[in-house]
């Protein structure tokens, strides 16, 4: 299967947008997890980052999330990010 990340060149960082920022619900754990892994077969992890997909930013139809779904999902984030980068 071909990946986008095959052609990161050099020492580039990728921040990978695995968690939606347009839906309150927190996505599986273990399935963004396994994404980190299938994208370090391109790129190190060390220079792998996880953020949401497009930020909290409103859109023309309004934001949807309320303030403590987005510090839900920026601390599921942060739970992700130390058990794979520990």
């Amino acid at each position: 299967m071909d990946s986008p990340l095959q052609f990161v060149t050099g020492e580039k960082n990728v921040v990978l947008g695995l968690v939606s920022s347009k839906t309150g619900e927190l996505e599986e754990k273990e399935q963004i997890i396994t994404h980190i892994q299938e994208a370090s077969h391109y790129v190190p992890l060390d220079r792998l980052a996880l953020s949401p997909q497009c930020a909290f930013a409103s859109t023309e139809e309004g934001i949807i999330l309320t303030e403590e779904q987005q510090w839900a999902k920026l601390h599921f984030i942060k739970d992700i990010a130390e058990d794979v980068w520990k």
